[in-house]
């Protein structure tokens, strides 16, 4: 038995930041804490290097903040700092390598990297912190919704834009200040949300176009454009009349030897007119070329001999929750042989997921995704099964609402 601890942000006015204890011995998720933020703490980001310092943004439509606070013994939090973002509804933050934080106002044309005490990242420095302004034409629209950190660069999705800004220091030694040298360019009305990077591919989940596309990435620092490798609708083919989708979430797992195979999952939010009763889903796909996984990572069997061997794809697995065939993409000639498939569509009872996220690879915590509805439904726990292909409802805790960003915790 393991008790796996779980922070989660959300809208909440005052903000409150919860403690959920999820025990898998008997499927059980109830909450140990409630802690005082500032008003909305929609994203909430761990210390990378040290696990109890915890970020959270304030997704105020004023100016918002950004927040640090520590994670004491008993899992509740204590507000240490606060610093404005220099924006509008920042929507998500994300400490990186080199000592700053970000925070992308979703609401202004610009994000933010805010330094920290090199000796207590719990502490700011806003003088030495950058504020970028995208360069959108006169009446062009930016809403920046994520940062990811890439070698030596920071891509940022621009939901508004459709744009992947390319930001980097203006001094070679990387003691400057953050600019944007340019852009991945993406199809008009797209609307890019999330990222993710698996192998050197760009991995994108579009809200406006509900799509999940791959694509080479572009030679920095400031390469525009590279042809889709694939492309494939996130979305259910059974939605009721009157759903309307806006894809969120996108996730990759780690392969383990008990999930060799890394798995992309991605949220749906009906955000339409039309409610179904089983609530949103959460697509599984796998990106493969011809039979063979393209994200395959070494075997895990002690007889293999080549760490690069591709895995072959088994097709018997039958699917719990939808009984449906694999949907494929299609690629353009550059990725002639690339493909999404479309392993399931799991019904969660959640409404509005905007935010998931796997557990920790250490302790064993990548068995489970946790997921929260933006409207109605709470918190679930759902297991990852026949090798992550598929997921099963555990746990669902409706004490709190709008839960919209997750971290693990590791194990004490």
């Amino acid at each position: 038995m393991v008790n796996f601890t779980i922070l989660a942000g959300g809208f909440s006015v005052p903000g409150l930041i919860s403690t959920y204890v999820f025990n898998n011995d008997t499927n059980t998720l109830s909450i140990a804490a409630q802690s005082l933020s500032g008003d909305d703490p929609s994203w909430i980001a761990l210390h990378p290097q040290d696990p109890n310092v915890l970020y959270s943004v304030n997704e105020i439509q004023t100016i918002g903040n950004l927040q640090s606070f520590t994670i004491n013994n008993d899992t509740s939090l204590s507000l240490i700092d606060t610093v404005s973002t220099q924006g509008v509804g920042p929507t998500f933050t994300n400490p990186l390598s080199t000592g700053e934080v970000s925070a992308m106002n979703f609401g202004s044309p610009n994000c933010s990297f805010i330094s920290t005490d090199p000796s207590d990242p719990l502490h700011f420095i806003p003088t030495n912190s950058s504020v970028v302004a995208f360069p959108i034409p006169e009446g062009g629209k930016s809403n920046p919704h994520m940062s990811l950190e890439y070698n030596d660069e920071v891509l940022v999705a621009d939901l508004g834009a459709d744009k992947i800004w390319r930001i980097g220091k203006n001094d070679p030694s990387g003691n400057g200040s953050f600019t944007v040298q340019g852009q991945i360019d993406r199809d008009p009305g797209s609307g890019p949300r999330r990222l993710a990077i698996y192998n050197d591919i760009l991995f994108v989940v579009s809200e406006t176009t509900s799509t999940l596309t791959a694509q080479r990435i572009p030679a920095g620092p400031n390469g525009t454009t590279s042809s889709l490798l694939a492309n494939i609708s996130t979305f259910p083919a059974d939605a009721l009349p009157g759903s309307k989708f806006a894809a969120a979430e996108l996730l990759i797992s780690t392969p383990t030897e008990r999930f060799p195979n890394p798995l992309i999952y991605v949220s749906n939010r009906n955000i339409g007119s039309t409610i179904d009763p089983k609530g949103d889903t959460i697509a599984i796909f796998e990106f493969v070329n011809g039979t063979t996984l393209t994200l395959s990572t070494p075997e895990f069997n002690n007889t293999v001999t080549n760490a690069k061997r591709m895995k072959r794809v088994s097709r018997s697995s039958t699917l719990r929750r939808n009984n449906i065939s694999s949907e494929s993409s299609t690629s353009n000639s550059e990725g002639a042989g690339y493909s999404f498939n479309l392993l399931a569509q799991v019904p969660t009872g959640l409404q509005q997921i905007r935010s998931m996220t796997l557990g920790r690879v250490d302790n064993g915590g990548d068995a489970y995704i946790v997921a929260g509805a933006t409207t109605t439904g709470g918190v679930s726990i759902l297991e990852r099964v026949d090798g992550g292909r598929n997921l099963t409802l555990l746990a669902n805790n409706q004490d709190v609402q709008n839960r919209t960003s997750f971290v693990f915790l590791p194990s004490s």
